[in-house]
């Protein structure tokens, strides 16, 4: 499968539940295969180059809570999950999820 219908397999499933996507992780090979354009599936998220592709998904949480997902695009699917309060802090959120970032590329690593 071209990862192009994979990221767009991947973000409508996540729309369909409520998701929005947030940011996109790109290897640089699959920046080359997206023929370095920004396809429409992406809309407003950020593209950012990575060591793994993968998706980051927000979504409203139950109390008053952000959930966010990060999805690694394999042919098996594997997504690390955590919820953050709404008054927390940007700084330590992104802190985690540099942490969701790491312990992704690890897995896929080791896959």
């Amino acid at each position: 499968m071209e990862q192009l219908e994979r990221i767009s397999e991947i973000v409508a499933t996540y729309r369909k539940h409520g998701w929005r996507l947030e940011r996109a992780l790109l290897r640089p090979e699959t920046q080359a295969e997206l023929t370095n354009s920004r396809p429409e599936v992406f809309e407003n998220a950020m593209v950012q180059e990575a060591a793994v592709d993968a998706l980051w998904f927000a979504r409203s949480s139950h109390a008053g809570r952000e959930a966010w997902e990060l999805r690694l695009m394999a042919g098996t699917p594997y997504a690390l999950f955590e919820t953050f309060e709404m008054d927390e802090a940007e700084e330590e959120r992104e802190e985690v999820r540099r942490e969701m970032e790491t312990r992704l590329t690890e897995y896929a690593a080791r896959s």
